[in-house]
């Protein structure tokens, strides 16, 4: 399976844009499309452009339940020690996922569950 499109949060820090770059993936950042947009805003356009959104906000999470046409969510409940850990873990996440269209992919310091939203 190809990689998935990515579509990170505001919250997501550049460096780590770039490192999941850098690994092959298709990557589009709200810090450099337009900063400020709603969440709604962004839950349209990763369903316009079907990407996996990567976010630390957990509201994310609860709109991933609620509207399960969004593609997938990656909700990172990890502190953010370095862009480099967090890329890591992601990394080392969507590694483990067959497929992370459809899924609600939760990223702890220690684990990472995933629940299908829709298939």
């Amino acid at each position: 399976m190809s990689k998935p499109k990515i579509l990170a949060d505001e919250n997501i820090p550049r460096t780590t844009v770039i490192l999941l770059r850098e690994g092959g993936y298709d990557i589009v950042s709200i810090q450099e499309l337009r900063p400020g947009m709603s969440d709604e805003e962004v839950a349209e356009l990763a369903i316009k452009e079907s990407r996996i959104i990567i976010t630390f906000d957990k509201d994310f999470g609860r709109r991933a339940l609620l509207k399960p046409n969004i593609p997938g969510v990656i909700l990172l409940r990890i502190r953010p020690i370095s862009p480099a850990y967090i890329a890591e873990r992601i990394l080392s996440a969507l590694s483990g996922v067959n497929d992370p269209y459809g899924r609600l992919i939760i990223i702890r310091k220690k684990t990472v569950k995933i629940f299908t939203i829709h298939q």
